[in-house]
């Protein structure tokens, strides 16, 4: 899917920035009158957003906080809605062979994402470094507790069932839908920005890492119920998602599809506590390094990811140890375990 309207090449952000000089001052001249007249109207120059580095033509929107959603991907909650706005989703595997997503809004909003599902511990660590707005439909108390510690304003169904939106043509628990711009505003005043997520490429720049190698397809088993494959279109530069064999498709709209695909093997380990069905809860640790792998461009090159703290963010690097920027666009960092079956080629 290519980059949306809202977020426009480097080349444009000369002429946009032109534009809004010629604005401003027109802006401020005129007859004030008697009393001065009212103040001219305030406008934003272009800026690039810091997590997909695509030039935001409403420059403001680069300092709004993220809005982060919890949302399922079991074969039950497929087609998910509102995935295709968001600038980065992680994908965790919770228990057995379930992944679910932490879809991260914050170039554009989604008027209905979900399904809404719970917190889960391997959440804290992740939303940490990125502050603004977590929502999830709830979690059992040591798992809220995690999320409530965590730098972040947490809304949650259990306790602001009205910041929800139950869909009358899906069942419990698929039903819970929400309003990324509606989950901001009731937010109020947390408004930090979030950080660069990623080191980029500037405008020109090819994806040439130390030891990248053509690739067009990527295959990533999650376990018995999840594989998620990546194909590469040339024409629209972007990874295309497929599940379980299926072409992954948003409601309503297409094929997921991202400019660069992270695949980070995190170690997991078994908690505690067992959802529903008896099968226990996994926890991947995020906080330390690894190896993975990183698609962009239709190139390979592997990587090593490190996270020193919960509030750090993953940075990755070449087997020169240089910092890896990837092509600017929308990007998805998937979590399979160690031990997981992983192929590109």
């Amino acid at each position: 899917m290519p980059p949306k309207p809202t977020s426009l090449p480097l080349r444009a952000l000369a002429l946009l920035a032109a534009a809004t000089l010629v604005v401003s001052a027109c802006s401020s001249g005129g007859d004030k009158g008697a009393t001065g007249g009212d103040a001219p109207p305030t406008t934003v120059a272009p800026r690039p957003s810091p997590l997909t580095g695509l030039i935001l033509a409403d420059g403001s929107v680069a300092d709004r906080p993220v809005v982060v959603v919890k949302v399922d991907n079991s074969p039950e909650a497929r087609p998910q809605a509102g995935l295709d706005n968001a600038d980065v989703i992680i994908e965790e595997k919770v228990e057995g062979a379930i992944t679910r997503f932490l879809a991260v809004f914050h170039a554009e909003d989604a008027e209905l994402v979900g399904p809404v599902r719970s917190v889960r511990s391997t959440d804290a660590p992740i939303v940490s470094a990125l502050g603004g707005v977590f929502a999830f439909a709830g979690g059992i108390p040591p798992f809220v507790s995690l999320a409530r510690s965590a730098p972040v304003t947490v809304i949650s169904e259990q306790t602001q069932p009205d910041a929800f939106k139950l869909r009358a043509d899906r069942r419990r628990p698929f039903k819970t839908y929400a309003s990324t711009e509606r989950l901001r505003r009731l937010a109020g005043g947390r408004s930090q920005p979030p950080p660069r997520l990623f080191e980029l490429l500037g405008e020109g720049e090819a994806f040439e890492p130390a030891g990248a190698t053509p690739a067009t397809h990527a295959t990533v088993v999650f376990g018995g119920l999840t594989r998620s494959d990546w194909d590469y279109d040339p024409a629209s530069r972007q990874w295309r998602r497929s599940t379980n064999g299926t072409p992954h498709m948003v409601e309503g709209r297409g094929q997921l599809s991202f400019t660069n695909v992270v695949i980070q093997r995190t170690p997991y380990r078994l908690t505690r506590f067992t959802d529903t069905s008896g099968t226990k809860v996994d926890e991947a640790v995020v906080v330390g390094s690894g190896d993975a792998v990183i698609l962009s461009a239709g190139k390979q090159v592997a990587a090593r990811w490190s996270k020193p703290s919960a509030t750090a963010v993953t940075t990755y690097t070449d087997s020169a140890g240089a910092p890896i920027r990837l092509t600017p666009g929308r990007t998805w960092v998937a979590l399979p375990s160690t031990a997981a079956t992983i192929t590109v080629r």
